[in-house]
Formats: structure tokens, sequence, C-alpha cells
């Protein structure tokens, strides 16, 4: 298995994604009605697609998973360029960071962030921060679900690819437990060949996580929680 997605729950994908693909300079994959793919390609790291899925009303939920950008000596450069995208500033009772919060434009949060030894080599996206009630456990999960492994970061437990290129994976302390709905980004890992559908949900339970049978029809993935309740999408192998 390895991840494939990061994805965005937005009521217009194609104007949230065009934004997005601007940020990370994203080669376009898909623009259809109800979906919007673009695909960042780290140079000698992982590949991460960036999906847009049409969802009928805005997202209320407390975000879970965001992007932090990078930003480091030309941060506020960075912000400048967002804000001409269509970004605007967000206070989350933040107050004196040394980050700069914004909102894209259907007000999901994310960060542009300052320099630090950690982010050599994650390009457009730095980090990946991800609420969880137990980081140690969170990183088994998605250190077996993915095939990232430890590394260096500020958060209690960091993941990142084994090429050592590419975002961080952080498992944060979560500010309160998961509430009923869904999450408005979720990652997707995909199958390669040889994976057993039944024993990788089998891994999954193990390591304490659950299978999530939402009522929406016949669908080519399966859904799932990780032990903290965020929602993740395990793909079929490609053909």
């Amino acid at each position: 298995m390895f991840l494939e997605n990061l994805v965005f729950d937005a009521v217009h994908p194609a104007r949230l994604g065009r934004f997005w693909e601007a940020v990370v300079g994203g080669e376009r994959l898909t623009d259809e009605p109800g979906i919007f793919e673009t695909r960042l390609a780290v140079e000698g790291g992982p590949v991460l697609d960036l999906c847009l899925q049409r969802v009928a009303e805005p997202p209320s939920e407390p975000l879970r998973l965001h992007a932090d950008l990078f930003g480091g000596d030309r941060r506020d450069e960075v912000v400048d360029r967002l804000l001409g995208l269509g970004a605007r500033p967000l206070d989350i009772g933040q107050r004196d960071v040394p980050w700069v919060v914004l909102a894209d434009p259907e007000g999901n949060p994310f960060c542009v962030m300052e320099e630090r030894p950690a982010y050599v080599d994650t390009g457009p996206i730095a980090a990946l921060p991800l609420d969880s009630a137990d980081p140690d456990r969170d990183a088994e999960f998605w250190s077996r679900l993915t095939g990232w492994t430890d590394a260096p970061g500020v958060a209690p437990r960091t993941l990142r690819h084994p090429s050592r290129r590419g975002p961080l994976l952080e498992m944060c302390p979560e500010p309160a437990a998961k509430r009923a709905g869904k999450n408005r980004m979720h990652l997707d890992v995909r199958l390669e060949a040889g994976d057993d559908p039944d024993e990788v949900a089998a891994q999954i339970a193990g390591l304490g996580g659950r299978e999530l049978h939402p009522g929406w029809g016949a669908l080519p993935w399966r859904v799932y929680a990780d032990p903290s309740g965020n929602e993740l999408c395990v793909l079929p192998e490609r053909p």
C-alpha cells in the first residue's frame, strides 16, 4: 500500500481545485463535474494527488487534517501570493506565532510556515498535521498503511516518505475527540499488486481502526476510520 490522495470535500470542486493546483504547482489530472484532481510530484520523493469532490453543503465540523505550506525565509512573499490567488487571513486564536494562518476559498484553514530544519526537501506542502488521540498508536497505524517511517519534527510523532522528501505526516494531540460527521479532508491509500483487501481490513482492525459502512451505494473502494476516528479510504490496486 502507499499514500496516494489528499481529499477535500468542496461545494465547488473546480474552483477550489484550481486554487490548490496553483498553490502547489500541480499537474491537472481530472476536471469534470463533481471532481477535480491535480498531482503534486516531489522530485525524488512521493507523488500525492489532491482530489476535490463535491458535497452539497459547506462542511462545518472542526478541521482534523490540514495542510501546512512551506514558507521559510520567503514566508511573507508566499502569503502575498496566496492572498492574490484567493486565500484570506484567518484568526483561529493563534496569537503571536511565527507562521501565518489563512483560509482557502471555501474556508478551510491552512498555515504558511516559517523556516524549520525538518522542512528540508518537503516541496510546497511542508506538513500534513492530523489530530490524534494517541500519537504513538496512530503513528504505528499510518506507518503500516503507507510505508512512511519516523522522522524528526515538532509533533509528538512524525512520519515521512522513505526518500526523506515530501511533506511530513504529523500526529498532533487532538484538542477534542472526533465528532460524528465526516472529516472535510482525509487521506486515501492505494493497494498494490498482491495486497489482499480482506487481509488489509484485518490488519486495519488489528491496529485499532475499523471499517465504516456509510451507505453510499456500491463503491470500488472501502472506507475506514483510523484509531482516532479519522476517515480514510483504501483504493483497489490499479489495473
